[in-house]
């Protein structure tokens, strides 16, 4: 599996860049269509990808559907998004899903928070309860915020042992809101942590993939998203085989 913020394709190498290259978040310049071949290639050498900052088609991406971009490129089958964030046709953000797995139903469900715009976009493999159940998130910045979210996505997988919550928390895991979600669910927090912002220097573990009591995983790490703030976090996941069907 792998989660990964791509920054819409842009371009982040140091925080000066937040602000010298502002441009690049709102214009369709600079060489995003390089990184997103760069973030299919890393993409494609896994099953399911959770992307977060996917832009859905707007004049900064040349209104290009980069998931849909992304699964042509990177060799997949299925994909799907939840568009959020949008300022008029100039700059709009979505949650992401790729996979090779074709999921038997794909939820879009809105996030509470002081300000609208945030989702979960929720993808059922298997069936029944003993499906592998996998949330796509991007939290918000406040801490009250990501407490009302991540209590809506506890009572979606409130039981559910094949539960995988993956994205960007905006916080790490030792988080108050963090150890709510895990007295209310069956998901685990996580063996080591995983440095993955800011991906020029990484000192904050704030991309997850958590899984639940009934699942495990192997070789967590981090690795570039082409030129994104962010690195993407990538582990093997064994997951039972009557979860799948």
């Amino acid at each position: 599996m792998l989660s990964a913020n791509i920054q819409a394709g842009s371009s982040t190498r140091g925080y000066h860049d937040y602000f010298a290259r502002s441009w690049s978040h709102v214009l369709p310049a600079g060489n995003k269509r390089v990184s997103l071949d760069a973030i299919a290639k890393l993409a494609g050498e896994h099953d399911i990808v959770g992307l977060n900052e996917s832009d859905p088609g707007s004049l900064r991406s040349g209104f290009t559907n980069q998931t849909h971009y992304l699964a042509q490129r990177g060799g997949f089958d299925y994909w799907s998004h939840q568009p959020n964030r949008r300022v008029g046709n100039v700059a709009s953000s979505a949650n992401g899903l790729l996979s090779k797995l074709e999921p038997r139903e794909v939820i879009d469900h809105p996030l509470p928070g002081r300000i609208s715009g945030r989702g979960v976009l929720l993808a059922r493999f298997g069936d029944g309860d003993e499906g592998l159940l996998v949330a796509i998130v991007h939290l918000s910045l406040g801490a009250s915020s990501r407490m009302s979210q991540l209590g809506f996505i506890a009572e979606l997988l409130h039981d559910h042992k094949h539960a995988v919550l993956m994205g960007d928390f905006n916080c790490p895991i030792d988080r108050p809101e963090m150890d709510a979600l895990f007295r209310q669910t069956r998901l685990q927090p996580p063996e080591c942590v995983v440095n993955t912002f800011p991906s020029w220097r990484p000192q904050r573990a704030i991309d997850h993939i958590l899984i639940g009591d009934g699942l495990s995983c192997s070789g967590a790490c981090a690795m570039p998203a082409a030129f994104s703030d962010h690195l993407a976090l990538s582990l093997d996941l064994q997951v039972p085989e009557a979860a799948l069907l």
